[in-house]
């Protein structure tokens, strides 16, 4: 059986602070990777999104840009956005406030960013209602599930295309474990997508600068 790709409209309902779309009447849709850099598939990455000339929004581990900062200001370079994920990879259901909105803030000594997306998808309306008055929180509404052993590459590219819509949010993963998935699905869903006349921007293209 298939996992759900999209959110339930329940957590959506309750996590009402959070983007889980931004809908559109151009077919724009918002490319995102979680956990880089990584040095073993980003430059995969990178040379797919270059090959189809895409700019996307990479929610990175503030430890990963610590340890790889060459491949953080990659990509920079190349146009691509850059999202606090905070600095360890932490999961804010067991993790303390105190302790959570510290790993936002030491991620942001290394890159300033007004974008924010919580480990795992997991955040409490306490963290929630906190961050969201200086953070856009970030979540999605297409996983690909890149990362689960328990789907063939295929089953992820299908959770992609079946899913998308003008306005959605997809999520692939810039780590190690998802790179098989990533090789296969990542160009297909590409390919796919911009033939059905979708339009890729990065996800600061679509929310105004909280101030």
């Amino acid at each position: 059986m298939r996992l759900p790709s999209r959110p339930p409209v329940f957590l959506q309902k309750i996590f009402k602070h959070c983007h889980w779309s931004f809908p559109n009447n151009e077919n724009k849709i918002y490319l995102t990777f979680d956990d880089g850099p990584t040095p073993e598939v980003l430059p995969f990455i990178l040379k797919t999104l270059d090959e189809y000339k895409i700019k996307a929004t990479f929610f990175c581990v503030g430890d990963n840009i610590k340890k790889h900062p060459a491949l953080a200001n990659e990509l920079l370079e190349k146009g691509h956005s850059i999202g606090n994920h905070t600095q360890h990879h932490v999961n804010g259901w067991t993790t303390s406030n105190a302790l959570y909105f510290k790993e936002i803030e030491d991620f942001e000594k290394t890159h300033q960013t007004q974008l924010f997306r919580p480990p795992y998808g997991r955040i409490k309306k306490s963290q929630e209602r906190y961050l969201s008055r200086q953070h856009h929180i970030i979540m999605w509404d297409v996983l690909s599930y890149d990362y689960d052993k328990k789907i063939n590459a295929e089953t992820c590219y299908k959770n992609v295309i079946e899913n998308t819509r003008s306005g959605s949010i997809i999520v692939f993963h810039d780590n190690i474990k998802a790179f098989s998935h990533l090789q296969y699905a990542l160009p297909k869903s590409l390919d796919f997508l911009l033939k059905k006349g979708f339009l890729f921007e990065t996800i600061p293209d679509a929310i105004p600068q909280k101030v």
